[in-house]
């Protein structure tokens, strides 16, 4: 059996959104995977992985952390000799991709976002691309889980040895399930995501407040990454939303939404927009690459623009002119467009023929 290295900057998204890849690669090799926490430890040990801590500062470049996290690196591949790396997220791609060059260790990146970095000018922006074509240089396959990422690297000339376009980390169709629409009640509009600018909380939070009535509900599900706690509270003691909280099980709470509301500024591809429409939910989303690709205008939803909470509250106003049997239409031609094109088997089998590709081609 070959062995297998997976450095992730967390646990929860590892298994969340990666784990069907995890259980084909355990049918033939050893799974050893790198991270940080430890809450879903327990679910991928019994299945079969081992598992490493490694800390990871994900926010931000502090020189000193990073450079102590390229050398944890280092020692897991002159400890374990794997046969192939796979990284995921910004910081083990580009330095899991480092110590891979220096052991010539063959290994898979994935692209699943790019954040803010390359909208910053000057000096910034210059190590960002620094870091990233070193990092990049001798992967394998590089995945992209949208056409405008991918772009963006060519542009900067950050390449593997090849690239791949996936359509993100697909959506397992079995444990988001088809759930019946409701019926009755107040029509509930959810945003789900981490609570902080980028992710739009404010356009929300402005939408919720112009368009607060009674029949209507504004809802959170989340952490609160920034400081933003306070004025949510408020909120909610006002009546304008509701919070419910962080789960690391949403489908329970995607079934009692209406509408689920993606207002990123940046994605690589939203799971939470592909989880909601599997579900049956309508989305209200970003017109951003990572949202557009998973909906269809006056089908399975309604764009705006990010960053703009007047185009924002007028997708809801379009949404709520809805009568429930069209809301309920437009959350069936969501899932067909699921089944359809989003089905997580079809981004597995990508992976599992690169990896089969990097470890036999050595």
């Amino acid at each position: 059996m070959g062995k297998i290295l997976v450095l992730t900057n967390s646990s929860g998204g590892l298994y969340d959104f990666r784990n069907e890849l995890l259980v084909e690669l355990l049918k033939e090799h050893t799974v050893i995977v790198s991270m940080p926490d430890e809450v879903k430890k327990k679910e991928l040990e019994q299945e079969g992985c081992q598992i490493v801590a490694t800390p990871i500062n994900r926010r931000g470049v502090n020189p000193r952390e990073d450079f102590k996290l390229l050398l944890s690196y280092r020692r897991l591949l002159q400890e374990l000799k794997p046969d192939l790396v796979l990284t995921y997220t910004i910081k083990p791609n580009v330095y899991g991709g480092i110590a891979c060059r220096m052991f010539n260790v063959p290994y898979l990146s994935t692209v699943t976002g790019l954040g803010g970095g390359f909208d910053k000018r000057g000096l910034f922006l210059k190590l960002i691309v620094f870091l990233y074509r070193m990092g990049l240089k001798g992967a394998s396959c590089v995945f992209f889980q949208n056409r405008e990422n991918q772009s963006i690297f060519e542009q900067y000339q950050i390449q593997g040895k090849k690239s791949r376009l996936v359509n993100g980390s697909g959506v397992n169709l079995d444990r988001h399930t088809f759930e019946d629409y409701p019926k009755e009640g107040k029509t509930t509009l959810l945003f789900v995501g981490r609570v902080m600018k980028e992710r739009g909380i404010l356009e929300f939070l402005e939408a919720a407040v112009r368009l607060h009535q009674e029949e209507v509900e504004f809802a959170i599900l989340g952490y609160c990454d920034e400081d933003y706690q306070a004025m949510l509270d408020e909120y909610e003691e006002k009546g304008v939303i509701s919070q419910w909280g962080f789960h690391t099980e949403v489908h329970p709470y995607l079934t009692r939404a209406s509408a689920v509301v993606v207002a990123s500024f940046h994605e690589g591809m939203s799971n939470a927009l592909i989880e909601a429409a599997s579900t049956g939910r309508p989305v209200i989303a970003s017109r951003i690459s990572g949202c557009k690709e998973a909906f269809e205008e006056g089908i399975t939803g309604f764009g705006f623009t990010p960053g703009n909470a007047d185009s924002l509250i007028e997708a809801i106003e379009k949404f709520l002119e809805l009568s429930k049997e069209q809301q309920a239409l437009m959350g069936r031609e969501a899932r067909a467009k699921m089944e359809r094109e989003f089905d997580r088997c079809i981004v597995t089998g990508s992976y599992v023929s690169e990896v089969r590709e990097a470890i036999y081609s050595r």
